[in-house]
């Protein structure tokens, strides 16, 4: 078993030299090793509610003289839309500027705001360009865009291939697996925002374990109403993990 494990490895040597090189079973090297980046990011998490649309994420500050309050992962794309990532920050600065400049554009031609899967579209275009020029590297990072439109509430994941799915709830990142499992026990679509947030809490208490704190948890959300990106305050994270903790005791 290992002299033939070891020769499948010296087979694939050199299929992820280049990006456009597909190896000899049909895959893209580079693009699985862009995937494994995502898994290794933050942990965020994203659900659609009856009265609205949600975004929480891991801040993941690891060392204590950070100030907790100047770290953002969840970014505005416009008034109605927001976005966060796991991966690689700085790339998914990249994306998420492109978004916003493509959202102003859009406002300043049309007089209204963009809907959500045209930025999505447009993100994953680029995403699937890198996947097959030479001299680039895929976007290692996957974005969760969150947006109310005209349509209602939508959200979706992109993933380094410049693939795309919408979503009810999904988690990207480190905690992947493990989030999705208590998505799927106990998410509901009747869920309100204030539901969302509490499972939101509970799944990334889950995931981090003891490494959770207020101070990592970033929290967004968009009302279906008014449509306007608000950031949750840190005292509203606050009560929910304690009323949490306080049903656990």
């Amino acid at each position: 078993m290992q002299p033939q494990q070891q020769q499948m490895n010296h087979q694939m040597m050199g299929y992820d030299r280049a990006i456009t090189m597909f190896s000899p079973d049909g895959r893209l090297l580079q693009v699985e090793y862009a995937k494994k980046t995502v898994k290794q990011g933050s942990t965020a998490i994203g659900m659609v509610c009856t009265d609205g649309i949600l975004l929480v994420t891991d801040k993941r500050i690891v060392d204590p003289l950070v100030v907790a309050e100047s770290v953002q992962k969840i970014f505005q794309i416009d008034e109605h839309m927001a976005a966060t990532a796991a991966g690689i920050l700085s790339d998914a600065r990249v994306l998420i500027e492109r978004a916003q400049l493509k959202a102003q554009q859009y406002r300043v031609t049309f007089d209204s705001p963009i809907d959500t899967l045209s930025i999505v579209k447009d993100i994953c275009d680029l995403k699937q360009i890198t996947t097959q020029s030479g001299g680039l590297r895929p976007f290692g990072v996957s974005l969760l865009v969150a947006g109310i439109d005209i349509d209602g509430a939508h959200l979706y994941e992109t993933d380094p291939t410049g693939i795309f799915f919408e979503y009810r709830a999904t988690v990207i990142g480190e905690g992947e697996q493990e989030g999705e499992e208590i998505l799927h026990k106990e998410y509901k679509d009747s869920m309100n925002l204030e539901d969302g947030m509490k499972l939101a809490v509970k799944t990334l208490q889950s995931v981090l374990k003891e490494n959770f704190s207020i101070d990592r948890v970033d929290c967004v959300f968009i009302r279906k109403q008014k449509k306007e990106f608000t950031r949750a305050p840190k005292q509203k994270i606050s009560q929910i993990y304690t009323e949490l903790t306080g049903k656990k005791k």
